[in-house]
């Protein structure tokens, strides 16, 4: 599970110009800027917001999606034709595929059943299965449950096996939840409410899901195999300092407040594991341990969005679970296990490492083997992700299972009977080294195979008795297939060709790959570059450079297709070359890559960004790196503010949204994996600190500390409702500019969170503005996105 601070579209509400404004100008001019002339008009806004999303996905037909394998190895899923959505059974035992449902007869019913018009084509399925051998279909409708029997086509609505703020059990019969700081369950077919723990309290209850930069109501635990006991925690952030926003309304503003900790307190949070057995008198076990931090080995939370508690797994029928402990700065990860009837606990391995321990790349690739006393671990010990196999009871290893200066991503299966693992992993193969493959190989390390061949990313969706997978793999210029493979390889069948026809018919084009050399010279760097579709090599193009700088993720996202990448090629289409490419500091390739910056956020990777303009500039002379602008949200947000700020010879506009611009206000474990524990008085010479240095290892990464640098034109925005991070990061630059006496632009959102809400379209307008008045030298033309279809 991955951080969702990669958000491509925001926006804003409020305009703010601090010592000299901009204005948007009703009327289109021309300018000399450069060595061209550059006109921009509303026709050319209307023709950049034809390459967003909303208006190029309907020109693309044939794409697998809603997959769902019911049991039987029976597929379900859909795809838009040219006559609407289409739903498909596919059985890769027969190969035969054919319509799920009579789509009109559905239809129909369901408009029976819900007193709604419906279209057969526009059906919105959710979670499409089979069931009752196939003479059944039942599904989610406008976020209800449904039933349709297939031999009269009857539709019936099915009670809700799980309200909102609801963890399902295995069995489907009970429904944990917490109340009053309690975990309770809900038995979903008496609807009989019990209660599981009695002694929970505010700031210190239990199954409590708050991280600081994200928090909800549904209660953090995992389920055992049986139905009848779960692990999950209490909740300890009794001394934690808080977090507050207020809203904007007539009247008094609401205050929210709640726990959230920051890099150097002395407390943060911390987690009572226990193991909940159900029953007639359920009983609460406490593990026989000190109480963990609020830490995970795959992502800055100990929950997925579902509320499953990470890091943790059942093993032996539900009698014992193993877990990872993992420290405050991420170092260490101890693998534990601890038996269910009495809490004791035993430690099985440890590892501990000089910047941060991960163990997987989206989810957690660690295993164990109930059946042989085995676990499968990951590290990056050697400079890259592999499994290694440990023994469960001395904690000895074995063995290492794969190796090679190439990368395991995630552990997907392991078949036991048959000693073989299954994975995707990355940079094996020849070509792109951010391209996903499947692989499988035997536990002892030999016979390894790669189930995918073709040198595309592959994104594999499994069957429920793992005998068969569906693999979906493309390229970002060149659309997908879909096929079913068996577990050597093979092609059972091919469910979908992608059709991009219409599409290109549209005027649309895919974005370039190409690789550059970074910082070291030697290390190859992988992005894309957007062109405008009416392209000119005799003209000379401002650069735009997008970028996330990681370190959980990097600026390019997938490698599989999509018709729209956020909204590159539209601002490619003002006349603009668009540039993103991963920079070292982020992940998916060696430990030592990712690590390149780590104890210094402030690098970003925007050396990386620099040397590959600059490349791209050498190769191809209608670039023109006199006028280079940068973007991003988020972390982009910070990476830009930090380069116009840092390379003001280089970069001169900027837009930045919602940035996380001095780590010392954004949640502890983020800035604490990434940079380290907060260090005071490091080699600082307090007489020659800036107002606002705070004598510690982060000032070198506080956006802040650099405003004395701004020579270009900077646009800075935040919501002020952003509970992931908190406004104030921006209101520091904000500070700091005003008091060195500089010009900038600042846009203060109400009633916004960290996505900018309501605003998304309005702010990617004033982003486009921004950059054709000060990038192309030309006054905006009155145009609004979304109002001229």
């Amino acid at each position: 599970m991955q951080r969702l601070l990669i958000l491509f579209l925001t926006a804003f509400l409020m305009s703010f110009s601090v010592t000299s404004g901009w204005a948007l100008q009703q009327a289109s001019v021309s300018v000399q800027v450069g060595s061209s002339t550059s006109t921009v008009t509303g026709e050319d806004y209307k023709r950049a917001e034809q390459f967003l999303r909303q208006h190029t996905s309907d020109k693309v037909y044939n794409r697998v999606v809603g997959q769902n394998w019911s049991s039987g190895n029976v597929l379900i899923y859909n795809t838009r034709t040219p006559d609407g959505k289409v739903y498909y059974k596919a059985n890769p035992q027969t190969g035969e595929k054919e319509k799920a449902f009579d789509h009109k007869r559905l239809a129909k019913s369901l408009a029976e059943e819900t007193n709604q018009e419906m279209e057969p084509g526009k059906l919105p399925l959710r979670s499409v299965s089979l069931t009752d051998g196939g003479n059944k279909l039942r599904y989610h409708f406008m976020g209800k449950r449904y039933e349709t029997d297939f031999s009269d086509y009857k539709t019936t609505k099915l009670a809700q096996k799980k309200k909102r703020n609801e963890v399902l059990s295995p069995d489907g019969k009970k429904a944990a939840y917490i109340k009053d700081y309690n975990l309770w369950v809900r038995d979903t077919e008496t609807g009989e409410h019990t209660q599981l723990t009695t002694d929970g309290e505010r700031y210190y209850g239990y199954a409590t899901n708050n991280a600081g930069w994200v928090k909800s109501d549904t209660p953090v635990l995992l389920w055992g195999p049986n139905s009848e006991k779960l692990a999950t925690f209490r909740h300890d952030s009794r001394d934690v300092k808080e977090m507050y926003l207020y809203n904007t309304k007539v009247g008094h503003s609401d205050l929210q407040r709640w726990k959230y900790p920051l890099p150097g307190d002395s407390t943060v949070f911390k987690i009572e594991r226990v193991i909940v057995h159900l029953g007639d008198n359920p009983e609460v076990v406490e593990l026989d341990m000190d109480p963990d931090y609020h830490r995970s080995t795959i992502s800055d939370h100990i929950a997925d969005w579902g509320g499953r508690f990470l890091d943790n797994e059942w093993i032996n029928d539900g009698e014992q679970l193993a877990f990872v402990s993992s420290s405050r700065n991420h170092q260490v990860a101890q693998l534990r296990v601890a038996d269910a009837q009495t809490g004791e606990v035993r430690d099985v391995l440890r590892e501990e490492v000089d910047t941060y321990f991960e163990s997987g790349y989206s989810t957690e690739s660690w295993m164990v083997l109930d059946d042989t006393d085995e676990v499968i671990w990951f590290s990056e010990r050697d400079n890259w992700g592999h499994l290694y196999l440990y023994d469960l009871n001395s904690g000895e290893l074995k063995h290492q299972i794969t190796k090679g200066d190439w990368r395991v991503l995630d552990l997907q299966h392991v078949d036991e009977d048959e000693r073989m693992v299954y994975f995707t992993g990355a940079n094996r193969e020849k070509g792109n080294p951010y391209y996903h493959y499947q692989y499988k190989i035997n536990l002892d390390g030999s016979g390894l195979q790669n189930l995918t061949p073709e040198q595309k990313n592959h994104r594999i969706t499994w069957s429920q008795s793992k005998d068969y997978f569906t693999d979906y793999y493309s390229t970002p210029d060149t659309p997908s297939v879909t096929v079913v493979r068996n577990t050597d390889g093979e092609k059972v069948m091919t469910l979908e060709k992608e059709d991009i026809s219409e599409l290109k018919e549209s005027g649309w084009v895919a974005p370039e790959p190409f690789t550059v050399k970074a910082r070291d010279g030697e290390t190859n760097l992988y992005g894309l570059m957007y062109k405008p579709s009416d392209f000119d090599p005799d003209k000379s193009y401002p650069v735009l450079n997008y970028l996330y700088p990681g370190p959980q993720s990097g600026s390019v996202g997938g490698r599989s297709f999509m018709p729209s990448r956020s909204d590159k090629q539209a601002v490619a289409e003002l006349g603009f070359i668009v540039v993103e490419v991963d920079a070292m500091g982020t992940p998916g390739r060696s430990k030592s890559f990712h690590d390149a910056y780590y104890g210094d956020m402030g690098d970003n990777g925007l050396p990386d960004q620099i040397t590959t303009i600059r490349q791209l500039a050498d190769r191809h002379s209608w670039l023109d790196t006199t006028r280079v602008g940068i973007w991003g949200h988020s972390g982009g947000g910070f990476a830009s503010t930090r380069a116009i700020l840092e390379y003001p010879d280089f970069y001169k506009v900027a837009v930045s949204g919602a940035g996380n611009h001095d780590n010392r206000n954004y949640e502890a474990d983020w800035g604490e994996k990434w940079h380290g524990l907060l260090r005071e008085n490091e080699d600082v010479n307090k007489k020659e600190l800036a107002r606002f240095a705070q004598g510690d290892n982060y000032d070198k990464q506080a956006n802040q500390l650099l405003a004395e640098n701004l020579e270009g034109k900077l646009l800075i925005a935040h919501g002020m409702m952003d509970d992931n991070v908190p406004p104030t990061n921006t209101l520091l630059v904000a500070e700091a500019l005003i008091r060195a006496n500089k010009d900038f632009d600042m846009l203060m959102i109400p009633n916004v969170g960290h996505g900018f809400g309501y605003a998304r379209n309005y702010f990617m307008n004033k982003r486009w503005d921004y950059f054709v008045k000060h990038l192309k030298g030309v006054t905006p033309p009155e145009y609004v996105i979304g109002e001229n279809d």
